[in-house]
């Protein structure tokens, strides 16, 4: 059986103050990747969901104008509020939030998240998605576990007991549905990636004078 938010955050919790121990070479490169592509400038907001000990929320901080991380979990916060705190780093803020309801009521230029939305189950991705859409940022960065393979279970990157990862093909059409053009795709194994999606402008309508 699928757990229920709470207990993933209860799991999360648990673990925190570890987390950053475990993590693997593909994990790194993914976030290094996410970080890359986020491409923050010093007039950008970033809202890093799912931010855990605020890996990806705390690389990018020095070159954005303001970062804002959420996460379930109150220890992966706690961690990431110290992180922040030891490195000196004003600009960044933690606080509770999810994929869905993200509570963020300011204008964010780019979304980014890193092996957090594999969590969800695919319609649960697409709600998210479509909540990160209406937050109209120019772009969204996800770094992720996702099959571009048919997906091999002596493979560690997921748990089905508590992971429910996504084909490439699913997330993109969800992405595309919620008003993104997927512009980067990057394989860093065949089970984890990171996808790059920018919003469409809306078309203009043309007027007399504009003739």
């Amino acid at each position: 059986m699928k757990k229920s938010l709470e207990e993933h955050a209860a799991r999360f919790d648990e673990k925190a103050e570890a987390y950053d121990d475990d993590e693997t070479p593909e994990y790194r490169a993914c976030a290094g990747l996410v970080v890359e592509h986020a491409a923050a400038d010093a007039d950008d907001t970033v809202l890093d969901l799912g931010t855990g000990t605020g890996a990806i929320a705390l690389q990018i901080a020095p070159e954005a104008g303001r970062v804002i991380g959420r996460d379930i979990s109150d220890g992966m916060l706690e961690q990431a509020r110290e992180k922040a705190a030891e490195r000196g780093i004003e600009n960044a803020s933690f606080g509770t939030g999810r994929f869905r309801e993200p509570d963020v009521d300011e204008s964010v230029d780019v979304v980014t998240t890193n092996f957090a939305m594999h969590h969800l189950s695919d319609e649960e991705k697409r709600e998210a998605i479509e909540v990160i859409a209406d937050l109209d940022p120019d772009r969204f960065v996800l770094g992720d576990v996702m099959f571009f393979d048919e997906p091999d279970p002596d493979e560690p990157f997921y748990t089905p007991e508590v992971d429910d990862p996504a084909t490439v093909g699913t997330l993109a059409d969800a992405l595309t549905d919620a008003g993104f053009a997927l512009t980067t795709v990057e394989r860093v194994h065949g089970q984890v990636g990171v996808l790059v999606a920018e919003r469409v402008p809306a078309e203009r309508t043309v007027t007399p004078q504009d003739r």
